[in-house]
């Protein structure tokens, strides 16, 4: 597919569509699980949408590939829905439209991002911005407008006890977003819809969650730990933790 008008002559967007061997590729070689807390990568549902995604919806999922020396340096995925836009229909998170999207039986109206991950040497460069203008040209390219996504605010893990609501609306001096990918988002165009406080379910055992933070669960409670939105909370051997998101939506047509 063509990159977007604003990416560098030396970057190449192509979808899994085009080239299902360089997906496979990201994939096999665990390109982009780094960038996530290890707990991140053990969603309660997200196996079922996440996997999903080929060969089902291989034209809405796009990599970066870098032209100069061939290396998969971002990925971009999503999936179609079916939603009215208004409020009401709105999933309520990122396990929510990912259910519906594999498993409503209406041909899907629009767009919902599920991640965009450009890795780390290649961060704070732009190429972010340049995932999501890609996410929204897929979704103009396949007649689903608008694209929405279910963001995970990059700096919500050092406030873990201030709920999502009241993150959400906090600001910086010049009125933007105190969130930088929220007010990445927001420079491209997009608005807050709405803070979702349970948009991801992780519920395991609490060894897997001691594997996972580096932590011990002595007793029953709620627990602050490394790189949650949110606190855990462990009751007899299970722990629980829901992921905040924020709902945001960019007007693509």
């Amino acid at each position: 597919m063509e990159a977007p008008d604003s990416a560098p002559p030396w970057l190449q967007v192509l979808t899994a569509a085009e080239r299902p061997d360089l997906w496979k590729r990201a994939r096999t070689e665990r390109l982009f699980e780094a960038l996530w807390p290890e707990y991140n990568l053990h969603g309660a549902h997200a196996a079922l949408y996440f996997g999903s995604l080929i060969p089902r919806f291989a034209q809405f999922q796009a990599l970066f590939v870098d032209r100069r020396t061939s290396d998969l340096i971002a990925r971009a995925r999503t999936i179609p829905f079916w939603w009215d836009c208004t409020l009401e229909d709105l999933p309520s998170g990122i396990d929510e439209v990912g259910l519906r999207a594999i498993e409503d039986p209406r041909s899907p109206t629009a767009l919902s991002a599920l991640s965009a991950e450009v890795r780390s040497e290649h961060q704070r460069t732009g190429l972010s911005a340049l995932v999501i203008a890609t996410m929204a040209t897929m979704a103009r390219r396949g007649g689903l407008a608008p694209l929405v996504a279910p963001v995970r605010p990059s700096w919500k893990d050092r406030f873990p006890l201030d709920s999502i609501v009241d993150y959400t609306a906090w600001q910086r001096r010049d009125g933007l977003p105190f969130d930088p990918w929220i007010r990445v988002h927001v420079r491209l165009g997009a608005r807050i819809l709405r803070p979702e406080p349970n948009s991801m379910e992780f519920t395991a055992q609490v060894s897997d969650w001691e594997d996972w933070t580096g932590m011990r669960f002595q007793h029953d409670g709620s627990y602050v730990f490394p790189g949650g939105l949110a606190p855990l909370t462990v009751f007899g051997d299970i722990g629980r933790y829901w992921e905040p998101n924020v709902w945001m939506l960019h007007d693509v047509s």
